[in-house]
Parts: C-alpha cells; structure tokens; sequence
C-alpha cells in the first residue's frame, strides 16, 4: 500500500491527530527495537530525553524518523515481514497491534481498503483489553469499558466488562473485529459499523493518540 503511494498522500493527516501519514510509517519502523537500539536512536537525538510524556516521545520519534527517504520507510518496514521481533520493554502482542492499528490511521483517511486479519486482529483487541488500566494502556485514549460487552460478527471473540453504573447489566456492542480493534484503541472511524445499545453511549468524538 505504501509503495503505491503518490507525494500528497504521504503528507495527508493520519487518524491520530497532528501525525501525517508519513509520521505513522515512520512509526512503524521502529517496532523491533532492542534495548542497544534504542540507547542508539536516544544518543542520536538527545532531544528526546527531555520529555516526560511518553506519547510525545513516540510522537517525536517517529518526526525524526519520517526524515528517512521515502523508499527507506517502505524497505523497512518490509524487512519485518515474517520477523518476531518486537521492541524492548514491551511484548509481540503491542507489535502486532501497533501494525494493525496504524495500518488503518493510513488507509482510513486516504480512502483505502487494507485488510485486518481476523485472527491477528482478534488476539490485538484481547491484548488491548488485557492491559487496560496499565502503563501500557496509556498510549490510547482513555475510554472506560466497564459496563460493556463487546462482541466480533465476524469471529469467535467476545469481552465483558461486566456490571454498569448502579449493577445495571453489560451493555451490548457488536461488529467486526477490526471496529471494535479500532474502538478499544479509541480511534471511531469505523464505528458505523457497530451495532446494539452501548454504541450511542461510547460514541463521544475522540481526538486519537498514537
């Protein structure tokens, strides 16, 4: 998909806010970093230290990364496939998500299909749902679950968040897999394909994090 891309494309906003679409390839370079890598890339750009908020750390990671031409970014991401490497500090569950989740804040915008597979997607969304409320969780837009039940038409996946405000019961959203990916990782670009009751009550406008 990358490759096929003309010069205004690359520079089109992302589905995170204030990320181009260069800015997120960039990004996804940068998933199967060891710790010696990422000590290298911090000395490089010593800038980076300065920072407390991690979300502006990647996000100015990836600036700086998005300087590389454009058939550098597209050779390396390419070079990940079939590889199990992930970064540092984190597991392969946060790779998979990030390539999938970042996937979509590229095609979404320009109007482009790319697949999410259902299998890879469902294990992304229980890892997402795992970590709520941990250090990993705070990279997304925070978007409390509890009270929800989430479940994939297109697959053998469902969550609950069990008892609402007051005991009331789980509130019911179903939809594909890769929605309700997109949802948990609080991006609504394609919650039009969510059905049931919770979706009027989880749809407020969301600005994305990476």
């Amino acid at each position: 998909m990358l490759s096929r891309l003309d010069p205004t494309q690359w520079q089109h906003a992302s589905l995170c806010d204030g990320w181009t679409v260069r800015d997120v390839a960039a990004h996804l370079t940068l998933q199967q970093q060891r710790v010696r890598d990422v000590v290298g890339f911090m000395v490089r750009h010593p800038s980076l230290l300065r920072s407390a908020d991690l979300n502006r750390t990647i996000h100015d990671s990836a600036v700086r990364q998005a300087a590389l031409p454009t058939k550098e970014i597209v050779a390396r991401i390419r070079a990940g496939i079939g590889s199990r490497r992930h970064n540092a500090f984190v597991t392969s569950r946060e790779t998979l998500t990030d390539i999938l989740v970042h996937g979509q804040d590229i095609a979404i915008p320009l109007g482009l299909d790319l697949d999410m597979p259902v299998v890879a997607t469902a294990e992304a969304a229980s890892r997402v749902w795992a970590i709520r409320g941990t250090r990993l969780d705070a990279v997304f837009r925070n978007r409390p679950m509890a009270g929800y039940r989430l479940t994939a038409t297109d697959t053998n996946w469902s969550v609950d968040g069990g008892l609402g405000p007051e005991g009331t019961p789980a509130v019911e959203i179903t939809g594909p897999i890769g929605a309700l990916l997109l949802l948990l990782t609080g991006r609504d670009a394609r919650v039009g394909e969510l059905t049931g009751p919770g979706v009027t009550t989880l749809r407020p406008s969301v600005t994305h994090r990476p």
